[in-house]
C-alpha cells in the first residue's frame, strides 16, 4: 500500500517514529545476539538505521560521521561541526549528540592523532559503563582507525554483519517506504519513455530521469545507468555521452533514495521497435528473472534460485567473476546492497534460507552481437511467496520512438 509522500497531521501514513524504535531495537537484539557489548558505526546507512540522521551526500566517504550504541545506554551520534547544534534541535529522539574529530579519511595531518581522540573517546565512555573489555563491534576501519584500537587494547569484531543480520527482515514501515521510493521511479520510466528517440544521449536521458526523480521528492538518486546499442554487450554499468540511434534497444538501472530506502530497478527499452533478434534476447532475460520470481518463498534457499540462471560458461565467460552482477538477487532496504546476495559466486556453496518480509531485487541480463537486455523487479517475501513492487511494465520490451 502506498500514500502520499508526506507526513501529513490528518492520516497516518508512514510511522515514523515506531519506524526509530523498531530499527534501533532491532540493532540491540543483534548486537546482543551476536554477543556484542557495543557497535561503533561510520557507515552512512548504519547511521541511520540506529540514529535516523543523515546529512548530505557529500559526507559520504569521510567516515568523519559516526554513532556508538552500546548494551543498556541510548545511542551517542558523533556529528560534524555545526549539524551538531542543528541535530539537538531537529533530532529530539536522541539525547547526546557531540562533534566528532576525526581526520576526514586521512585528509588531516597524522600529527593531529584524530583517530586515537576518536578511538580515545569511545574507550572512555565505554569504560565508564563497564563495558571497555567486551568486545566491540565496528563496521568500517581504516589501518589508523585500527591501530588506535589495538592501542586501548580493544576487541574489535565484525559490526558489518550484526547490521547485516539486523536490517535483513523489513519491517512494516521499511515496506512502505521502499514501495514508494519504487513508486517514485515508475512514474519517472513514463518520461524516459517520452524522452527516447533518435539523437538523444545516454547522458540526456539519465538527467531526464534524475530531474523527475527529485521533482516527485527523492532525497537523493543515488546512481542512474543508461546504456545503450552496442554500448550494451557486455554490460558497463553506468552511462556515456553516446548518440542513441533507430533501433538500439537501451536500458536504464535507478537507484533511487526516499527517506533512505532505496530502490535497484532495471528496465529495457526500445527506440523505434525491436527486431526478432532483440524480442528473442529480451525474452530470454525476461524469463530467467520471471522463473526466479515464482520460485521464491520462504523456506525456499538461494542455490535453489540459482540453479534456475545461466553459468559463466552458458554465457561465454571465463569464470563466475566475469559474470558477476549479471544474474543476481541481492537485498535493498536502508542499504543499495544486503541480504540476501543471490548469485553463483556465493549461493551454491553457501546457500542462504529466503524468509517472509525480506525485500530483494531480483536482475538478469543476456547479450549477443550488439545487442543486449537486463531487467530487475524487487520484492517482498510473504507467507507464501512473494510480492513485486515495481510496477513498470517489462513483459516486453516497451517501444518508445513510435515512427
Amino acid at each position: 500500500m502506498t500514500l502520499g509522500t508526506m507526513a501529513v497531521d490528518h492520516e497516518m501514513r508512514v510511522d515514523f517514529d515506531k519506524l526509530r524504535k523498531e530499527r534501533l531495537e532491532k540493532s540491540r537484539a543483534q548486537m546482543k545476539k551476536d554477543g556484542l557489548g557495543a557497535l561503533l558505526v561510520f557507515d552512512r546507512d548504519n547511521i541511520r538505521y540506529i540514529t535516523s540522521t543523515k546529512l548530505g551526500p557529500w559526507a559520504d566517504d569521510k567516515l568523519n560521521r559516526y554513532a556508538l550504541l552500546a548494551e543498556g545506554h541510548d545511542p551517542i551520534l558523533f556529528e560534524i561541526g555545526s549539524a551538531v547544534p542543528t541535530k539537538r534541535m531537529l533530532c529530539p529522539w536522541l539525547s547526546d549528540i557531540r562533534p566528532s574529530k576525526n581526520d576526514m579519511r586521512g585528509s588531516m595531518t597524522p600529527l593531529l592523532k584524530a583517530n586515537e581522540k576518536v578511538i580515545g573517546e569511545i574507550y572512555e565512555i565505554l569504560k565508564a559503563w563497564n563495558l571497555d573489555k567486551a568486545p566491540i563491534g565496528v563496521d568500517m576501519l581504516t589501518v589508523p582507525m585500527m591501530d588506535a584500537f589495538m592501542k586501548f587494547g580493544m576487541d574489535v569484531r565484525d559490526g558489518q554483519a550484526t547490521m547485516q543480520e539486523a536490517q535483513k527482515i523489513k519491517t512494516h514501515e521499511e515496506i512502505q517506504l521502499l514501495e514508494i521510493s519504487a513508486a517514485m521511479v515508475d512514474g519517472a520510466y513514463y518520461d524516459v519513455v517520452e524522452a527516447i528517440k533518435p539523437g538523444i544521449r545516454e547522458n540526456e536521458v539519465a538527467a531526464v530521469m534524475y530531474k523527475r526523480l527529485f521533482e516527485l521528492g527523492a532525497e537523493n538518486v543515488h546512481n542512474v545507468n543508461c546504456i545503450s546499442g552496442d554500448r550494451a554487450f557486455p554490460h558497463p554499468h553506468d552511462f556515456s555521452d553516446r548518440i542513441i540511434r533507430p533501433g538500439d534497444l537501451v536500458f536504464l538501472d535507478i537507484v533511487n533514495d526516499y527517506n533512505g530506502y532505496k530502490t535497484c530497478y532495471y528496465r529495457t527499452f526500445c527506440c523505434g521497435y525491436p527486431t526478432q533478434k532483440q524480442r528473442d534476447i529480451y525474452k530470454k532475460t525476461y524469463d530467467w528473472m520471471y522463473a526466479a520470481i515464482e520460485k521464491i518463498k520462504p523456506g525456499v534457499t538461494t542455490d535453489e534460485i540459482c540453479r534456475l540462471w545461466p553459468t559463466y560458461k552458458e554465457l561465454g565467460a571465463k569464470n563466475e567473476y566475469e559474470t558477476m552482477a549479471l544474474e543476481l538477487g541481492h537485498g535493498v532496504g536502508i542499504a543499495h546492497w544486503s541480504k540476501p546476495v543471490i548469485g553463483h559466486q556465493c549461493s551454491m556453496e553457501y546457500p542462504e534460507v529466503i524468509e517472509e518480509n525480506m525485500h530483494f531485487a531480483v536482475e538478469t541480463y543476456y547479450g549477443e552481437d550488439g545487442d543486449a537486455a537486463r531487467l530487475e523487479e524487487q520484492l517482498v517475501v510473504t507467507k507464501d511467496g512473494c510480492r513485486v513492487i515495481t510496477k513498470f511494465p517489462c513483459a516486453e520490451p516497451v517501444a518508445c520512438w513510435k515512427y
